[in-house]
């Protein structure tokens, strides 16, 4: 039977209900104090928990050395910044480098736009037949170069164009606030569609449509290069390394400079998820339709697994000596200037009178969460009893926050607000990884795990 809508007239708010709502609020001095309090000041200031935030203790049982914090300043790169920050400690390493080389994250931004261009009219391509104003449709057309990204779109950048220095590819105005050059692109975009879909109309066949797609990117392109710069297809390079040596190899390709230099074997990492909503199985795969950006490339997959596994996994990857990219709901309980992300940092229940008592699933459902943010951890808190009490985490917001840009993250923090992992396959258990010969479960284009890292 179809549920019935509420008439307006029964549910509309009375003078009766306002007269108890105003009683309710005047009877409770506490209710007022939080109105003079919060009236003049951040309510996170108000809420912060004096106790709570006087015994931050930035000591870990386990701690990876740390390069200075990055900044991906107007941006939404997160994801590449946390992704190469995971590279830049190889690349220090084979090369004897002093702290703060880092590779450059404009080169990556602009083959990832170009490539979410194509990956977009593609997909224009392949929906012709959606009516204007579908569901779909309008997904598509929202925000089809926006910044934010994924791990495996990520690998997709690495595996066709490789990794440069930043010196090779300095950072512009535009890389570093990426509004403008998104607003004139995504614009182009749109018309672009336009476009297709109306020579599809009126008769063009698909070779014509695709003849049509490529002078569009030759416009694209263009633009980027106005914004970004021209990435090098190769360059000389040579360098200084801590001890004074000098050292000179001559010309090399991007992909040349990471296969010597990084060598990081991408096809050995597993990006795992915990998604604990009803009908998501633990020991499944999960894809996303319409999400990626390199057409052909591979596609985001998830092995979605519980918590046990998800920490256990992240805990050995960090002992080895090796950081985890993750992804998180970054804004949920964050102190940003001392750089916690925790629970009790902050009595929201104190000023407002309640709570929020959603479980995680019921977040991710009613849609109070996702995944907003990746970082990358640096280190772990490990008790005698093998868990994990507190996790050191790199981030991307400069060296002006946290501990000098580095953030802690408790281990309840994690439960709730903590959605993915990247590590090696030996660290997850073999019978999780047999989910992997599995086909994927594919979930439409909105769902909470297609959200990206911005």
């Amino acid at each position: 039977m179809a549920a019935t809508s509420v008439r307006p007239e029964t549910g509309a708010i009375t003078p009766i209900d306002l007269e108890n709502y105003q009683i309710a609020f005047e009877g409770s001095p506490a209710f007022r104090q939080s109105m003079n309090a919060v009236c003049t000041t951040p309510v996170s200031k108000v809420a912060t928990n004096r106790r709570k935030a006087s015994l931050v203790d930035n000591t870990f049982s386990h701690h990876l050395p740390e390069n200075p914090a990055t900044s991906q300043k107007g941006s939404g790169r997160c994801w590449m910044f946390a992704a190469l920050n995971t590279f830049r400690s190889r690349a220090q390493q084979a090369m004897n480098l002093p702290e703060g080389f880092e590779l450059s994250q404009n080169y990556t931004m602009f083959w990832d736009k170009l490539e979410k261009a194509n990956y977009y009219l593609e997909n224009i391509l392949l929906t012709l037949d959606e009516p204007i104003g579908s569901r779909l449709l309008n997904y598509l057309l929202s925000s089809p170069i926006q910044d934010g990204g994924q791990w495996d779109m990520f690998v997709n950048l690495i595996e066709k164009y490789g990794v440069v220095p930043k010196s090779v590819m300095p950072e512009t105005e535009s890389s570093s606030s990426t509004g403008q050059m998104n607003e004139h692109i995504t614009g182009k975009l749109r018309e672009y569609a336009c476009e297709l879909r109306k020579s599809n109309a009126a008769g063009t066949n698909l070779e014509g449509l695709q003849a049509m797609k490529q002078v569009q990117m030759t416009e694209v392109y263009r633009m980027l290069c106005i914004h970004l710069g021209e990435p090098p297809a190769h360059f000389e390079w040579q360098w200084r390394d801590k001890d004074k040596a000098f050292h000179r190899v001559g010309t090399l390709t991007p992909k040349e400079f990471y296969s010597r230099y990084v060598g990081f074997n991408l096809t050995d990492m597993i990006c795992l998820i915990h998604d604990p909503r009803p009908g998501h199985d633990f020991n499944r795969t999960y894809t996303v339709r319409f999400l990626g950006n390199v057409t052909g490339g591979r596609p985001v997959e998830y092995l979605n697994v519980d918590l046990g596994t998800i920490k256990q996994a992240a805990i050995k990857q960090i002992q080895s000596g090796e950081s985890v990219w993750f992804g998180c709901d970054v804004g949920k309980f964050l102190e940003k200037d001392l750089g916690t992300m925790d629970l009790e940092m902050f009595d929201y229940d104190l000023v407002y009178g309640t709570s929020n008592n959603m479980n995680k699933a019921e977040r991710l459902q009613y849609g109070h969460s996702a995944m907003t943010h990746a970082m990358v951890f640096t280190g772990v808190d490990v008790a005698e009893d093998g868990l994990s009490k507190k996790w050191r985490v790199e981030n991307s917001w400069s060296d002006k926050v946290g501990d000098k840009g580095f953030f802690q993250m408790s281990d309840a923090w994690f439960d709730e607000y903590n959605y993915e992992v990247v590590v090696h396959k030996n660290h997850v258990p073999g019978d999780v990884l047999k989910a992997l010969d599995m086909q994927p479960i594919e979930l439409d284009p909105w769902d909470p795990m297609g959200s990206l890292a911005l």
